[in-house]
């Protein structure tokens, strides 16, 4: 019987686990790491992205400036990946409308994505969660 309570509690406690409506949220480039090569995030700008519960826009803030929506798009969560689809690029790019899966975690208020781009690059991304 108390296997079974104990079991019962284990399962509860791992249905009520969810990830919200996803990542929502705002949050800020901290750095990454491309191709095993670490990169800071610019002192000139942030970059900000912004999550309701299936789309996501990403902001380009300058000092002094109006920010600019520099991409949006969809995601979707299962598990450990995120899919996200690029809806809307400020520039000409590769990506758009193709859908690109990273592995994530939430540590404290980082975000982390892992994957590997079209390309061949391999990301790790940190973004901080931002009020």
């Amino acid at each position: 019987m108390k296997k079974l309570f104990l079991s019962f509690l284990i399962l509860v406690g791992l249905a009520s686990f969810k990830v919200d409506g996803g990542l929502s949220g705002r949050w800020e480039y901290s750095g990454g790491i491309y191709n095993g090569k670490p990169a800071a995030p610019s002192t000139e700008y942030t970059l900000r992205r912004q999550y309701n519960a299936e789309h996501y826009a990403g902001t380009y803030i300058e000092k002094d400036a109006q920010p600019l929506t520099y991409e949006t798009g969809d995601y979707k969560l299962q598990l450990d990946s995120c899919f996200e689809t690029q809806t809307y690029s400020a520039q000409p790019s590769k990506w758009l409308n193709v859908t690109l899966r990273y592995h994530f975690n939430i540590r404290n208020d980082t975000l982390i994505f892992n994957g590997k781009l079209p390309n061949g690059t391999v990301v790790e991304e940190y973004w901080k969660r931002v009020h």
